[in-house]
């Protein structure tokens, strides 16, 4: 309940203090309208959060108020850097100028020294951004694992799924980016599909895009999905609607049992916790996570692959006995500014790739979309295909 007003108390004391840096770095004649250009830039903003938290976003204003909205929410990021850059600028300057008095007036050469370093801060800032967008929109890394187990029954080799997750359709992977994604995952020519979650950005509609790009996408085995914590922002049963009017199963602690060569495999999917939290305000979507309602009626003996969004869900699917989890949701942490420092570490253990532990095993996928900018470093985008050996 406290999420919109803390966000807006946090944009507010940004832009104070971006304010009071920028009048050091202009002239003096934009100093009176310097104020009321920030608050106009940031209206839409607001207005949209607030239809965000209301839940109206998807109709009315709201999808017009939306790509000003996102241009003040970037100017928000610029903002912090230029504060970094621009504080950065004026303890070197004092360093540099220590020997002058507190009553001395200021040097003439101050204000270009504090130009100058936000100058070429925007523009190294620039060109990252230019090395991020080139990353998150070029063709997605094509992870191809072969996972062994001495007990698969036989009628399960060689089964090959293809995992798609995290495309966030939407504003920053609109349909040609879809389109490009669906021919390159076409190729693999998986038997079985899984979708483990954030299909949508935000908005029940934004599907739409993705349902064009993957309509009657094959998969002789059939196509799985479950939803993220993103397809939880808003109502999410147009999502569960729209998928199943398209032939995709819907998972949501629930379970299916796929036949394949004399075997079955039983696939089950858990809900995410943000069922419970729905638009941020505790509005209840679904149960939360339930391993114990997806896997109840699965035949002992079944090799139980589970779909989790998130990978520290991981537990839930491990008391489910999966022996294999696919998970999502970390982004490989997106941007990684930092090298040989994942950013994903924030959400817990498992950042990307396979994990195991006791002989269950889970993959992370870095996922195919962005969230928040549109841009990813040191964490290319991920289309996962996962082939089952026995031995």
């Amino acid at each position: 309940m406290l999420l919109f007003p803390i966000l807006f108390a946090l944009f507010l004391g940004i832009q104070v203090l971006h304010r009071r840096l920028l009048e050091e770095q202009l002239p003096a004649a934009t100093h009176r309208v310097l104020p009321w250009a920030l608050i106009a830039f940031h209206l839409p903003l607001v207005a949209y959060m607030g239809l965000r938290y209301a839940g109206h976003a998807d109709h009315g204003l709201g999808p017009l108020l939306g790509p000003p909205a996102r241009a003040a929410f970037y100017f928000q990021a610029l903002s912090i850097l230029n504060l970094l850059f621009g504080h950065g600028a004026k303890l070197l300057y004092r360093l540099a100028h220590r020997r002058r008095g507190p009553g001395d007036p200021e040097l003439p050469s101050r204000r270009a020294f504090l130009q100058g370093a936000s100058t070429a801060g925007f523009a190294a800032v620039s060109v990252g951004a230019g090395f991020g967008w080139n990353q998150a929109y070029g063709d997605p890394q094509i992870s191809r694992h072969e996972l062994h187990w001495p007990d698969l029954h036989p009628g399960l080799e060689g089964l090959r799924i293809l995992q798609l997750s995290d495309l966030h359709a939407g504003p920053l992977a609109g349909p040609k980016t879809l389109a490009r994604w669906r021919q390159l995952a076409e190729r693999e020519g998986a038997e079985l599909v899984v979708l483990t979650g954030d299909l949508v950005e935000a908005l029940p509609g934004e599907a739409e895009a993705f349902h064009e790009a993957f309509r009657n996408f094959p998969a002789p085995l059939g196509r799985f999905a479950i939803l993220g914590n993103h397809d939880y922002f808003m109502d999410p049963r147009p999502l569960w609607e729209g998928l199943e009017r398209q032939g995709w199963h819907c998972l949501e602690n629930a379970h299916a049992l796929v036949p394949r060569g004399g075997a079955r495999l039983a696939l089950l999917g858990i809900q995410d916790p943000q069922a419970l939290n729905g638009r941020w305000r505790g509005i209840r979507f679904g149960p939360g996570p339930r391993p114990d309602l997806a896997a109840r009626g699965i035949p002992e003996g079944l090799f139980r692959l589970c779909l989790a969004h998130r990978p520290t869900m991981w537990g839930f699917a491990r008391r489910a006995g999966a022996h294999l989890t696919l998970a999502g949701h970390t982004h490989g942490g997106q941007v990684n500014l930092i090298p040989g420092v994942n950013f994903a570490r924030m959400l817990g253990p498992h950042t990307e790739g396979l994990y195991e532990e006791g002989g269950q095993r889970l993959f992370v996928s870095r996922g195919l979309g962005v969230v928040g900018v549109p841009m990813r470093v040191a964490a290319p985008p991920e289309l996962v295909v996962i082939t089952l050996r026995r031995g």
